[in-house]
């Protein structure tokens, strides 16, 4: 089907926020439908997708596929106004979505080989996808593949780190890109116009350390807002000196930066001409503990309860659904529905099975069935073919997932 969020009907308030309600809704719609399911929720989708529109501000979002892993969606999503490309993870996804889109920024450095030759017999595709590049070597690999001359020109983007050299916490942010400083980015701009067949055209930095860290989970909060703030200042100084430095060196056609905890921050940035973010649009729990937002739990799947191997434990089928990132707890999936259940410490969200213990699990039934949120966006994808597309109590349709196309980028 094809998915307009524009035609959704603007739920009355905020349904999700009336949990009995909303989920007893998704389950009437899946009812149909036996098994383990993942569905969205549409009104929530377009709830999401239009409050990113307003923190962002005007400043055009590009739409991190990662995130999302199901074409449909990215489409929709696309179809808005205030989105404008995608933020690809792996060169054979970019290669795949240029197919259909003009504008596909592949969001960190490849070294597939096979890929690149793809790429560089292709002038269409390599007109359409811009590589990310933060070494001249990545450069040369490009050039064993196929040298100047013999293939079109390469667009190509810089990933400078947006991470903060704290004076006494030392770094704060994720391991990413080599260039830090303005010097050693403009070096790196030089570099690269200099060298026959490539072209600059972009600039990137990702403030994972704000984007990606909520700040209102109870604990720590207070040491988080601090080392938010302080980032925040340093690197609006050091992005706008980095922006000027390249763009001495090239012009360029966009500067991005962000991701769904930053929007606001990061639009506010007037070195910066686009923002990115993808996990917002579905709502992973993770994202549940921000101050300056709070998305509708869009996505989620529901499994069903198989055995009770005592009164206060309900089991379900299906588990070991983990998030990536750090090995803690917060990347287990999260049952939502009914209220009161939790994973055992030994088993956590298991394997083939998951059991639920709580007093809610008193009541649960064999057939009965419990929704679960994913903690991240968009690898709950990775485990399933399709989602079911839900309104209410309605079951309006489904979309396939990258996986369910037949497609396993990373």
């Amino acid at each position: 089907m094809t998915l307009d969020l524009l035609d959704i009907p603007a739920p009355a308030g905020r349904p999700w926020t009336d949990a009995a309600a909303y989920w007893a809704a998704r389950t009437e719609a899946i009812a149909s439908v036996s098994g383990p399911v993942a569905s969205i929720d549409l009104s929530a989708l377009r709830f999401n997708a239009l409050d990113l529109v307003v923190r962002s501000s005007g400043v055009p979002i590009r739409v991190a596929s990662k995130s999302i892993r199901v074409r449909e969606v990215l489409d929709a999503s696309l179809a808005l106004a205030g989105y404008r490309g995608i933020l690809a993870f792996t060169l054979p996804e970019a290669l795949w979505l240029a197919g259909t889109r003009d504008d596909v920024v592949l969001g960190y450095p490849t070294a597939d080989r096979d890929a690149l030759a793809r790429l560089l017999a292709d002038e269409a595709a390599a007109a359409r996808i811009t590589l990310m590049v933060d070494d001249l070597a990545q450069l040369d690999l490009v050039d064993v593949v196929a040298p100047p001359g013999s293939r079109p020109p390469v667009r190509v983007a810089i990933d400078a780190d947006a991470s903060w050299r704290a004076p006494v916490l030392g770094h704060i942010g994720v391991r990413r890109s080599p260039v830090h400083e303005p010097a050693e980015v403009e070096r790196l701009a030089r570099g690269i116009v200099a060298r026959d067949g490539f072209r600059l055209v972009g600039l990137m930095m990702y403030e994972a350390q704000i984007a990606g860290q909520p700040d209102d989970t109870g604990s720590g909060d207070a040491v988080i807002r601090w080392m938010q703030s302080r980032s925040r200042e340093e690197l609006a100084e050091r992005r706008g000196r980095i922006v000027a430095a390249v763009g001495r060196v090239a012009e360029l056609e966009f500067v991005n930066g962000g991701g769904t905890g930053s929007l606001e921050f990061t639009a506010s940035d007037l070195s910066v001409t686009e923002t990115t973010a993808g996990s917002g649009l579905l709502a992973g729990h993770l994202f549940d503990g921000y101050r300056a937002f709070e998305p509708a739990p869009a996505a989620a799947f529901a499994l069903e309860v198989v055995r009770k191997p005592t009164a206060d434990i309900a089991t379900v089928l299906g588990g070991g659904w983990v998030a990536s990132g750090p090995p803690l707890a917060s990347r287990q999936a999260r049952p939502v529905w009914p209220e009161g259940l939790r994973t055992l410490d030994r088993e956590g969200t298991g394997e083939v099975q998951t059991p639920l213990q709580g007093e809610a699990a008193k009541s649960l039934r064999v057939g009965d069935r419990v929704w679960f949120r994913h903690a991240k966006s968009g690898e709950l994808a990775e485990r399933v073919d399709r989602y079911l597309l839900t309104s209410g109590a309605a079951l309006v349709g489904d979309t396939p997932t990258y996986r369910g196309e037949g497609k396993s980028f990373l």
